[in-house]
C-alpha cells in the first residue's frame, strides 16, 4: 500500500509500478486530471486544491486498507495533488495491481469514489473569464 499527498507532479507510471508483483495480471490506473470547463460548462483556467494533510492522510490509508480488506490481493497506490493546478494537468492518481482485472477494477473504482466523499481535500475552481473562484463540493458519487 502507498498513499501521497503533495504539490509535486503526479506520475500515474510510478504508482502503477508500485502495485505491481510477479501475482498481477492485471494493473488498473485512474487518473484524474484539470478539465477545462465546469460542470455547469463555464470555461475553467485552472484548479487550486488544499487539504487538512494529516487528516487527509489518515483518511487515503483508511481507503487502501478498506480496499485491501474487500480485495485482500490487490495492491493499492493513491496520491493527490495539492496547490495550483493548470488545465490537464493530473490532480489524483488510483492504481490497483490484482490477480485479475475485475477485482483491480472494482478495487480502483471504490478508491476514487471513496476519496472524492471522504478524504479532507478542497478544490477552488478559477474562471477564464475572471469570475471569483469557487470552493467545490465533494462528490459522494459521479460516473
Amino acid at each position: 500500500m502507498s498513499v501521497g499527498l503533495g504539490s509535486d507532479p503526479l506520475d500515474p507510471a510510478v504508482l502503477a509500478e508500485r502495485v505491481r508483483s510477479d501475482g498481477c495480471g492485471a494493473v488498473v490506473t485512474m487518473v484524474g486530471v484539470v478539465r477545462r470547463t465546469s460542470d455547469d460548462g463555464r470555461p475553467v483556467s485552472g484548479m487550486e486544491y488544499e487539504a487538512y494533510h494529516e487528516m487527509a492522510m489518515r483518511e487515503l490509508r483508511a481507503i487502501a486498507d478498506e480496499a485491501r480488506a474487500k480485495w485482500p490481493e490487490c495492491n493499492v497506490a493513491i496520491a493527490h495533488r495539492v496547490g495550483s493546478l493548470r488545465i490537464g494537468e493530473a490532480s489524483v492518481v488510483v492504481a490497483v495491481g490484482s490477480p485479475h482485472r475485475g477485482e483491480a477494477f472494482d478495487a480502483c473504482e471504490f478508491c476514487i469514489d471513496a476519496l472524492k466523499a471522504r478524504a479532507e481535500v478542497w478544490k477552488r475552481e478559477h474562471y477564464a473569464d475572471g469570475a471569483d473562484a469557487r470552493w467545490l463540493e465533494n462528490r459522494t458519487h459521479q460516473r
